[in-house]
């Protein structure tokens, strides 16, 4: 991967010093800077209450565990087919004034529910329904562990965080010839929540079930370091909350859903250019007497 950033870090600077004079005047804190970048997260889940909704059963776990699930083979990151398939994160945004910006962004997180603590199952379960784990009648806080294999719930295929964000973005450092600056952003965001869920239960598997799920709320902070005022490597702290109203479960089964909500964290590491919208010369090009 850094034999790709090197690569591209070297094409942008060779463009950013092939530049006439008036480019060099352009501040990325100034109205008229867009911007967009590619980067992977991390990220970690509050514990739950996780109910499903289908023909014969209403059930509740509470206190449910969830983790995420990052790609172990490192090619994935760098290969053309395959580099969505890790938790990745997609932003564009434009400076509307002097330090501030509005972005629009695709946060892929993935939600696995953990096998192996215990839970406490609630609900009505009808006789029959569920052969396979022997779940029957009804249930007030009965501890449960789950088996992956017998019962399973995720977002891999994404748990999609999609958000429109209002962000403040400052200088705090700048070198002489603006080839390094240092910009801090922070803000808040809200948006849908798309889902791909995978669900076990009952002898039955279905995968990649698509539904709008829900909601988000989400604040934000970022350290952008920039490059010839062109090219930048970000990190990026987020947390917020999610409130999954209904997520289809069965792909057939419009009344088959689960419902949750939970606080969420989320690092990450992008890399994005910056390109320059009708920012004023201010007289860069005129000559030098």
């Amino acid at each position: 991967m850094m034999k790709y950033l090197l690569m591209f870090f070297l094409l942008i600077g060779s463009v950013a010093n092939a530049q006439q004079v008036t480019k060099n005047n352009k501040r990325s804190t100034a109205k008229g800077t867009m911007f967009f970048y590619w980067g992977y997260n991390r990220s970690a889940y509050s514990k739950s209450n996780l109910r499903f909704i289908g023909p014969g059963y209403d059930l509740t776990l509470k206190g449910v565990e969830a983790k995420d699930r990052p790609s172990q083979d490192f090619k994935t990151y760098v290969s053309l087919t395959d580099f969505t398939v890790p938790q990745f994160n997609f932003r564009i945004g434009y400076n509307f004034k002097k330090n501030w910006a509005f972005s629009l962004g695709y946060d892929h997180m993935k939600y696995v529910l953990k096998a192996g603590p215990t839970y406490f199952l609630n609900g009505t379960i009808s006789p029959g329904i569920d052969p396979v784990t022997n779940w029957s009648g009804t249930y007030d806080n009965e501890p449960v562990v789950t088996n992956g294999n017998t019962f399973h719930y995720e977002n891999t295929n994404g748990l999609n965080y999609i958000h429109g964000d209002i962000s403040n973005v400052f200088k705090i450092y700048n070198s002489d010839k603006g080839r390094v600056a240092l910009t801090t952003i922070w803000g808040f965001g809200a948006g849908p929540v798309l889902s791909f869920n995978d669900f076990t239960f009952a002898g039955q598997k279905n995968v990649a079930t698509v539904s709008l799920s829900g909601f988000g709320i989400s604040g934000h902070a970022a350290l952008r370091a920039e490059f010839f005022k062109r090219v930048f490597i970000q990190t990026n702290l987020a947390a917020g909350f999610i409130d999954q109203v209904r997520v289809k479960t069965r792909p057939n089964d419009y009344d088959s859903h689960a419902r949750q909500a939970f606080v969420y964290s989320e690092g990450s590491l992008v890399v994005g250019a910056l390109f320059y919208l009708n920012q004023a010369d201010k007289c860069g090009g005129c000559p030098n007497w």
